[in-house]
């Protein structure tokens, strides 16, 4: 038999998938492994608002005993997990990243962390997140602002709002986690932090238990080290559930059988050429790099025309999670006595302004942008530009009256769905993103693009400084 190749806390998921399946790894070594790296890395990188150290043993132990006398639930039995602080288990505190629910205890568990504990994951713990999922930086002011790990001497933004989540699969405390996006919050950290993320497509995962902030965008999706992981956690997350009418009648879909299948002959769009101004030089280089390396591997490059601005886009996305996030939670923002994030508070505080005329004129807005955008690009499988405008910048930097989020709010507001991967790095080493825009409900193409993508590109198989 042979040893186990590589650092187990750095290891690729579906690697974790095999060595477990073998019985070169056992659970209990991985789960003891990750516990250790966050006991030593965590007080620094502040990733998790709480690690279930204990419950993850008893579940790794468990999963060592069935695997071994041959009752594995499947292949991702005994890999563990990191989630979202917006994701219920029930008996568990979960705090939307607020100081004003610290103790707010769930009485439910969500769906989707339903599904994901039978198929025998182990959850290691919850990730912290920007109050109420509401900013793309990453920061919080009352609960602490994850480090991202790309940086060990400065303190740089991990993206937001599944800030946590990035830094602990960038700092290798979890193979994987699960974050949610309404308007990026699982691509920014992706981009910023290293790593590969997918917005899926409304209805396509039960959002039952998790915390909401705009029901008509929030996404959950996962967060991993490539497009492979990404596959295979998406696979197990979907599903028609009882619980969130919006899943009705929404069929499950495979990425696997298609993943492989490669690039030749599909036609790929290039973001418009006046996209480019606002964008930072190296990023730019490296989008340009990806878009020849997809060309050399047998896709058509063409250039399209936007019905709008992308930052027409982020305008009218902001209105709709304004009014919706001021709906549920407008009256803890005006509470002044409550310590809500000064940066947040203003951002939920815009929905009062909004009538409820403006919000559904702003729905009626997006059914007609929606057909726009089908149209234009009816005959391409796939538009393409960088993640973020620049790498990840200094804290002391962010200007939070404004957005990281130029190039991923459109996603969210047209029903598409997203990869993010590395393809690249600054000559500082901070790591730099592409983007891939499907059609809703298209996941798989997306996945099929990324995974060619990465065979042919090593980005996504660098770490950063080990803080451990």
């Amino acid at each position: 038999m042979r040893p186990l190749a590589g650092d187990p806390a750095f290891l690729p998921a579906h690697v974790l998938s095999m060595e477990i399946g073998a019985r070169r790894l056992s659970p209990v070594d991985l789960v003891d492994a990750l516990l250790e790296r966050i006991r030593a890395g965590d007080p620094k990188l502040h990733a998790f608002v709480e690690v279930y150290a204990e419950d993850a043993r008893l579940a790794a132990e468990a999963a060592d005993k069935a695997i071994r006398s041959g009752h594995a639930i499947g292949p991702l039995h005994g890999i563990p997990i990191a989630l979202k602080d917006l994701i219920q288990i029930e008996g568990k505190v979960t705090t939307g990243g607020s100081e004003v629910w610290r103790d707010r205890q769930s009485r439910c568990t969500a769906t989707l962390a339903r599904r994901l504990i039978a198929t025998g994951l182990i959850v290691i713990g919850k990730t912290h997140t920007v109050e109420f999922a509401m900013g793309g930086w990453g920061t919080n002011q009352h609960r602490g602002t994850p480090w991202n790990p790309w940086d060990p001497t400065a303190a740089r933004t991990p993206g937001g709002s599944s800030s946590g989540s990035g830094v602990a699969v960038a700092a290798g405390f979890a193979p994987w986690a699960i974050g949610t996006d309404t308007g990026g919050s699982v691509r920014l950290p992706a981009s910023w932090c290293g790593l590969t993320g997918l917005k899926t497509t409304i209805g396509r995962i039960s959002t039952y238990g998790i915390l909401p902030l705009s029901p008509t965008l929030d996404t959950p999706g996962p967060m991993a080290r490539s497009v492979e992981d990404a596959a295979l956690l998406y696979q197990v997350m979907q599903g028609p559930d009882a619980s969130d009418p919006r899943t009705r009648g929404v069929s499950t879909s495979d990425p696997l059988p298609m993943l492989r299948r490669g690039v030749r002959g599909l036609r790929l769009a290039r973001m418009p050429e006046a996209e480019r101004e606002a964008v930072d030089r190296e990023v730019l280089a490296a989008y340009d790099a990806a878009l020849e390396t997809l060309a050399r591997l047998g896709a058509e490059l063409v250039t399209s025309d936007l019905p709008c601005r992308f930052v027409d886009y982020t305008a009218l996305t902001a209105r709709i999670i304004g009014a919706e996030g001021y709906s549920l939670i407008g009256d803890l923002v005006d509470d002044m006595s409550l310590p809500i994030d000064e940066a947040v508070r203003p951002r939920i505080a815009v929905g009062r302004g909004i009538s409820a005329r403006d919000y559904l004129a702003a729905l009626r807005d997006r059914e007609e942008a929606k057909r726009q955008f089908s149209t234009a690009f009816a005959d391409v499988d796939a538009l393409l530009t960088p993640t973020t405008q620049t790498a990840a910048i200094p804290l002391d930097t962010v200007d939070q009256t404004t957005t990281p989020a130029h190039f991923t709010r459109f996603v969210n507001f047209l029903d598409l769905c997203a990869l993010a991967l590395p393809n690249g790095f600054t000559a500082a080493g901070l790591p730099i993103s592409l983007q891939i825009v499907c059609r809703g409900y298209d996941e798989t193409t997306a996945l099929r693009i990324g995974w060619a993508y990465q065979q042919a590109s090593d980005w996504h198989e660098r770490r950063p400084p080990d803080i451990v």
